[in-house]
């Protein structure tokens, strides 16, 4: 698909909203600030330096997806399918992951201030060095995350699954 077919299609898929296949898609760099993404399939797609700030993300898979310096603040990704995805320096601050899957997820230097990550399954992902300062991490599952050099400070850590975690 040429660079114009692929951002018609883009255009066409994000008229429609809602389950828009964008699987593979190259979106680096692309300004999609409040998009309504609910329910798409970005699977492996390549979102590097993307602005999604405040978008609609719920339900969303990203599995496999490079996300690195993302910029999501304020996002919506309740239920949303992040396995495996890079989110290296990206920038979560205030974004809603309630029970999101971020299963060996690469967060290193994400910054998730005031994230809500309430049952959010963190298993075996790396958060080396995160800012998860005033987070809510209610219920999560950090079973064998990496969270050497992790900012917790004011962050809610309770009832959390934590076997194997390696603290900061």
């Amino acid at each position: 698909m040429s660079g114009h077919e692929r951002t018609a299609a883009l255009a066409a898929a994000l008229a429609k909203g809602k389950r828009a296949q964008l699987a593979g898609f190259d979106l680096a760099g692309y300004d999609l600030r409040d998009a309504n993404l609910a329910d798409a399939n970005l699977k492996g797609a390549n979102l590097t330096s993307a602005n999604l700030a405040g978008a609609n993300l719920t339900r969303v898979d990203l599995t496999g997806a490079n996300l690195g310096k993302v910029n999501m603040q304020g996002a919506n990704l309740q239920d949303a399918d992040l396995s495996g995805v890079n989110l290296v320096e990206a920038n979560l601050t205030e974004a809603d992951l309630t029970n999101a899957d971020l299963w060996c997820a690469n967060l290193t230097e994400a910054n998730l201030t005031g994230a809500n990550l309430t049952g959010v399954d963190l298993t075996e992902a790396d958060l080396f060095k995160a800012k998860l300062t005033e987070a809510n991490l209610f219920s999560a599952d950090l079973a064998g995350a990496n969270l050497t050099g992790t900012n917790l400070t004011g962050a809610n850590l309770a009832n959390i699954k934590s076997k194997g975690t390696k603290w900061p």
